[in-house]
């Protein structure tokens, strides 16, 4: 079993050497992965090494144990601490168990003890490690599940049951590859009168229907997807375009007409319409079923097609709450493309729809509401979005075509999308200016760290930690430190104050650490860089 790492911390070498050459670390299931001399060097080696236990000292110069915990916490958060003090008072231990310390033990250390708590902590990660295999076993257990899984969501796609701005997400998760265009679903039935009913022949009926249609159709190179449902086998189709739905029917025809002789079963097939994406499926199931009921009046008609049997109802066009959730997704968030698709679309149903002029006038003000409300929620500017005088008084006639339509609804779409990108990045970039702005006024406050400026923010320390440094390219604790160390500088080459004012007016409560700090930034320290070596 592989090892755990361990960070051993105490500003005693005596004491750290002893540990590392008594304990036996790989027999107890440890690694000794490094060592510190103080709180502010275990935390730098805390971000590199990611160690699995810190054994810390709490008294320790520039950082004690506590405060070093403190900040190992959020930094890793499945860490297991250790202390230990030679400091028997009740209010150390008290605020270790606050910040949920695995143990604490009083100096001085000797072996046996400390390999007894190393067995002990070894036994706890062992536990947990086996409950992240335990998920594990789901995962696969999940994978043996996704034929069943695939089969219920093609279900639950045809009854309907998925939201349209779902479908595609769901789909990538039992990894189906859906494509968007024209799609269309037939559903095959068997003739099941004179024969009696057995639930199980029934199944094994339906499968080899399944079997069937997935082995012999041919449309173009194009595979259905097969699902039992219902009692009956549901085709989905990907069509070539709207025109390819009279195709599909011959296809259906000739594997009904083949069905009897090669199974000895007589099939049915009822056709729904096309419809321009695979969210739309669950209507075009609804009208071949209905296409399929038909089958009792047309006699020998094995294949039935609804747009044959019921001519198309007077179209009504809205823009749905799915829909304006993804015009928003897009423009907000999105890209170019994604805009521009989506509008296209839009537009595109209107023109297939052949919708009566005050219809498609009724579809155009929804899309435009869509967009201002968009606009108003992000506090865009509206004019520099839909233009000068801009009251939302616009109609479908001040347009000379459904294409110069759709070119100024992706023009005001884009011009909103542009804004709203662009105050998210100033909002970033404001965000950082003030964060600077903070440090330069509070760099000589020896309590400044990413907590109070955060206090003044009204941010989450992770939050602005991450965004800190993806904007600066450095973390924000040496973003202070090198803003002090200027300062610092400075203070040196133009002042005679002394060392240790120098450490107060640069926010360091204590002037060892101060030149402790110094002389890593520079490689010298203060005395000497004053002197002109620097």
């Amino acid at each position: 079993m592989e090892e755990y790492r361990v960070l051993l911390v105490d500003d005693e070498e005596e004491i750290r050497e002893g540990i590392r050459w008594k304990i036996d670390w790989a027999g107890l299931g440890f690694s000794l992965a490094g060592t510190a001399g103080n709180g502010v060097d275990a935390l730098e080696l805390c971000e590199q090494l990611r160690p699995d236990v810190v054994l810390t000292d709490i008294k320790m110069p520039y950082m004690d144990g506590l405060e070093l915990c403190r900040r190992v916490k959020p930094l890793l958060p499945a860490a297991k601490l250790v202390v230990f003090s030679g400091f028997d008072e009740f209010e150390y231990a008290r605020q270790a168990i606050g910040m949920n310390v695995f143990e604490y033990i009083l100096k001085p250390i000797n072996a046996p003890e400390l390999s007894g708590v190393l067995v002990r902590l070894r036994e706890q990660m062992d536990q947990e490690r086996l409950e992240r295999r335990d998920i594990e076993a789901l995962r696969r257990r999940y994978d043996e599940s996704l034929p069943i899984l695939r089969e219920l969501f093609y279900t639950r796609l045809l009854d309907g049951r998925i939201p349209a701005d779902q479908v595609f997400d769901r789909a990538a998760r039992y990894e189906i590859e859906l494509a968007g265009g024209w799609w269309a679903a037939a559903l095959v039935l068997a003739d099941v009168s004179g024969r009696s009913s057995d639930t199980g022949r029934d199944e094994l009926v339906l499968l080899s229907i399944q079997s069937f249609f997935q082995r012999r159709f041919s449309l173009g190179g194009k595979a259905p997807r097969t699902v039992l449902y219902n009692d009956m086998v549901a085709l989905l189709v990907q069509l070539d375009g709207e025109g390819q739905i009279y195709d599909l029917t011959e296809e259906l025809g000739r594997l009904c007409r083949l069905a009897a002789p090669l199974l000895g079963i007589t099939l049915f097939a009822g056709v729904g319409r096309p419809c321009p994406g695979p969210e739309q499926l669950h209507e075009s199931v609804e009208g071949a079923a209905t296409a399929a009921d038909y089958r009792v009046l047309m006699g020998a008609e094995q294949v039935l097609y609804i747009g044959d049997l019921e001519p198309r109802r007077a179209a009504v066009l809205t823009l749905d709450e799915a829909d304006q959730r993804a015009l928003g997704a897009a423009v907000k968030l999105g890209s170019r493309e994604e805009v521009a698709t989506l509008v296209r679309r839009q537009v595109e149903r209107v023109r297939e729809a052949q919708l009566p002029l005050p219809q498609c006038h009724m579809f155009f003000l929804e899309m435009l509401t869509a967009l201002t409300r968009l606009a108003r929620t992000g506090e865009a500017d509206m004019e520099a979005v839909f233009g000068p005088n801009f009251t939302g008084m616009v109609s479908i006639t001040d347009f000379r075509s459904l294409e110069e339509l759709e070119g100024w609804l992706l023009d005001r779409a884009l011009r909103l999308w542009e804004q709203l990108s662009r105050q998210r990045s100033d909002s970033a970039w404001k965000t950082v200016e003030q964060a600077k702005g903070f440090v330069a006024e509070h760099y000589a406050d020896s309590d400044l760290n990413v907590e109070m400026l955060c206090g003044h923010l009204h941010l989450s320390p992770a939050y602005f930690s991450t965004l800190f440094k993806r904007e600066t390219q450095k973390s924000f604790t040496a973003y202070v430190t090198d803003l002090r160390m200027e300062h610092a500088a400075r203070l040196l080459r133009e002042t005679d104050e002394k060392t240790y004012r120098v450490a107060e007016l640069t926010g360091y409560a204590d002037p060892n650490y101060f030149s402790f700090v110094f002389k890593r930034h520079f490689g010298l320290p203060p005395s000497k860089f004053r002197a002109g070596q620097g």
